[in-house]
């Protein structure tokens, strides 16, 4: 079985000032030498000023979106080349606040995607159904189209990531059973299989998001193909987000 380093990534969302940076510098203290991946993926105003910080430290930097065109008319938006010359080395495309927030599709994720890949980035590409959809019993065919529509050719297991976030478990508290997240993780390893082929798709690295924190850290990195976290806000404080580091590091 290919051995996947784990990865511990974290989304600020529309939060963090310079005042939070301090956070970062806890981070980098507490974790000298990480037995995993960190990614941290503020706003994009603090994107330069983070990767400053973090400098040599063993901290990766992304964004959290970025458009599809390389430059242009786009007022407000940024492009995967700037984020680059930020200092990120991800980005964060597809979730589900931007599907729902911007009325994106998997069309305008994979555009996306082909973006940042052609700039250098590596893509977090994040899939989810609703509640409707989960009690609707659609959840693998939700998870099933967005996986077909989102990510481009080409990919590999050192460009593509994808993290797994049921909508209704962000920020609400409500987690699925261990044996929800399993299903859907061994179901997500088997289309990329088919469609990347064994060795691409044995190393791509798949996340869950959805209410992640030290209490259920442990638990939930003990699940089937489940080789990190995509985490919101627990992340934004090094106490939240440490012990979830530390359980990931445990979980080999």
């Amino acid at each position: 079985m290919t051995k996947r380093r784990k990865l511990a990534a974290g989304n600020w969302k529309m939060n963090g000032t310079s005042a939070e940076l301090g956070e970062v510098s806890a981070l980098i203290k507490a974790h000298p030498a990480p037995g995993c991946d960190i990614l941290l993926c503020p706003p994009a105003t603090l994107l330069s000023r983070m990767a400053g910080q973090i400098g040599d430290a063993p901290i990766a930097v992304g964004g959290q979106d970025c458009h599809a065109e390389l430059s242009g008319a786009h007022t407000g938006d940024i492009s995967a080349g700037m984020l680059v010359d930020a200092g990120a080395s991800h980005v964060i495309l597809g979730h589900s606040e931007r599907r729902s927030d911007h009325d994106e599709h998997d069309e305008d994720v994979r555009a996306k995607a082909r973006a940042a890949l052609a700039a250098g980035l590596k893509v977090v590409i994040c899939v989810g159904e609703t509640l409707a959809e989960r009690e609707a019993a659609n959840t693998l065919e939700i998870i099933g189209g967005q996986l077909a529509g989102s990510i481009p050719d080409l990919v590999t297991g050192d460009t593509l990531i994808v993290a797994y976030e049921p909508v209704w478990a962000i920020g609400t508290g409500k987690v699925p059973t261990t044996d929800q997240i399993g299903e859907v993780h061994d179901f997500i390893r088997l289309k990329l299989e088919k469609r990347l082929g064994a060795g691409v798709a044995l190393s791509v690295r798949i996340l869950y998001g959805g209410s992640v924190k030290a209490s259920n850290a442990a638990e939930i990195f003990a699940v089937s193909n489940v080789d990190g976290a995509l985490v919101g806000g627990a992340s934004l404080k090094s106490a939240d987000f440490s012990p979830i580091i530390a359980a990931l590091e445990a979980s080999g």
